[in-house]
């Protein structure tokens, strides 16, 4: 067994069993937490180190062979993706204890956010399907109770939307699973692309399309794609700052990356027809999602609607299908999970200071927390496109991949998107950081400095994203030659079939 790949799933399964046995002092388990959360940021580094050095590491739980045990497979996008994980994890643990409430940390939050963390994870290291949809269930268990985890109306409003449209998701997936299995007769996802990939009949390609589509529905309601999006927007503002940041820079993105690991290795056939139905789709999710955003003078609804047109970029990537394509979807990803959970902390701070999150009720902050002003701009200007930042490089590999694949209406949707982000990030400064604070605002005393660490880390990744973007680009840009190299992901976990 490799340690390195276990690591991941056994350091957040502890953490959350720890916090379980000291439930009677929120010092221990504030401290259990944090130390998991470091320690998984640690693992989460040795592993990415030891898949770009070695090549795709894969563990098979009991020594059962595949495709009949439980496998664990780590490339290089998975290895991006748990690196991602533990980042957001750590800043959103260290919010979680100047933010979180004492009673949610009495009925569970700590625990609740470790087993969040660890479906995270398990979803990004399993080779399998359907171990795929235990640690989907395991991840949106924990997500439904901290949806509603203090039961304040508009968060049990919010939480009923979000379990309703996540559970028919999950029914979708296991309907598909099922139709897949009997199909395929097997869910080792290198099994059914080892066995898909000899299928020569017209049929037969046209039966593992449509068991395709069913499960771009089932992971789109989970990632946010148009038109299944409408949940997020209306569940994703309700809960504190801190479980609104670790949803918006993970849970979609588990729905993406299935998205990208099934549609890269084992529905691979009819490409066109999938890739333009990919587009379309994503076209229809940028602008869509940033038209809500640009209506919104709620901080966080304006954000949630964000996630939604932000997950057409990576979307846009899979559907072009190239080497560059996917490397800047790779790339992308982390750029937008890190800018997207930063703003979120930013807007709970917001709150905190003025007792809203209404944009007319806001202002001043410039003025009065310039430090927090700037921690708000790196993430807004990222999240825009604007150089030297992360999500100009972003964009950038998206549109050259765009044009190269003559994709020139993406493209041109790409670009008009970014603009009406720029605008709606530039609202948000005006009204909130700009403007003089209304005469009916209040202002609360707040310690500043206990909030700023994980905006700070949150920051600075944004900026290194950007100023590094050569190695980091070139990280990116080898996970998707990987995505693109089935033959190599299979030879991994099947080794005797080659």
């Amino acid at each position: 067994m490799s340690l390195v790949l276990v690591l991941p799933i056994i350091i957040p399964m502890l953490s959350g069993v720890l916090t379980l046995l000291a439930f009677r002092s929120r010092i221990a388990q504030r401290a259990v937490s944090m130390a998991g959360s470091v320690a998984l940021a640690l693992a989460a580094v040795l592993l990415l180190a030891e898949v770009a050095e070695a090549g795709i590491r894969v563990d098979r739980i009991g020594n059962w062979p595949a495709p009949y045990g439980i496998t664990l497979v780590a490339d290089l996008f998975s290895a991006v993706m748990i690196v991602l994980t533990a980042l957001i994890g750590a800043a959103v643990a260290f919010y979680s204890l100047v933010s979180i409430d004492q009673r949610r940390e009495t009925f569970g939050y700590h625990p609740l956010f470790q087993f969040l963390i660890m479906g995270v994870c398990g979803a990004f290291l399993t080779g399998d399907l359907f171990n795929l949809y235990v640690w989907f269930e395991v991840m949106l268990m924990s997500s439904f109770v901290l949806m509603a985890l203090g039961a304040e109306r508009r968060q049990m409003e919010g939480a009923i939307k979000y379990v309703t449209l996540n559970l028919l998701s999950s029914a979708l997936f296991l309907a598909a699973l099922g139709l897949l299995y009997g199909t395929a007769g097997t869910l080792n996802m290198a099994d059914l692309a080892r066995k898909f990939a000899t299928l020569t009949t017209p049929e037969s390609q046209g039966l593992v399309t449509t068991l395709g589509m069913l499960f771009l529905v089932a992971f789109g309601i989970k990632a946010g794609l148009f038109p299944m999006f409408f949940w997020l927007p209306a569940s994703y503002h309700t809960p504190p700052a801190a479980v609104s940041a670790v949803f918006s820079g993970l849970l979609t993105k588990v729905g993406v990356y299935a998205l990208i690991r099934v549609f890269t290795l084992i529905f691979i056939h009819d490409a066109a027809l999938v890739q333009t139905v990919l587009l379309v789709i994503a076209g229809l999710t940028m602008v869509t999602g940033v038209l809500g955003a640009v209506a919104q003078y709620d901080f966080r609804r304006l954000l949630s609607f964000h996630i939604v047109s932000q997950i057409g970029y990576a979307l846009m990537g899979l559907g072009i299908g190239s080497a560059l394509a996917l490397g800047g979807a790779v790339y992308f990803i982390f750029h937008v999970s890190v800018s997207k959970a930063a703003l979120f902390l930013v807007s709970g701070l917001t709150q905190r200071l003025h007792g809203t999150y209404d944009l007319k009720q806001l202002g001043g902050l410039y003025r009065s927390q310039p430090v927090l002003a700037l921690l708000f701009l790196v993430p807004a200007l990222s999240l825009a496109g604007l150089p030297p930042l992360s999500g100009f490089f972003a964009k950038l590999s998206l549109v050259r991949a765009g044009l190269e694949a003559g994709q020139y209406l993406s493209v041109a949707v790409a670009l008009g998107v970014s603009l009406l982000t720029l605008f709606s990030m530039i609202k948000i400064w005006v009204e909130a950081f700009w403007k003089p604070l209304p005469e009916t605002g209040v202002t609360v005393a707040v310690p500043i400095r206990e909030w700023l660490p994980p905006l700070v880390l949150l920051a600075a990744v944004a900026i290194g994203l950007g100023l590094g973007a050569g190695p980091a680009f070139a990280l990116a840009s080898r996970a998707g030659a990987q995505l693109l190299d089935p033959a190599a992901y299979i030879a991994a976990v099947l080794p005797e079939v080659r």
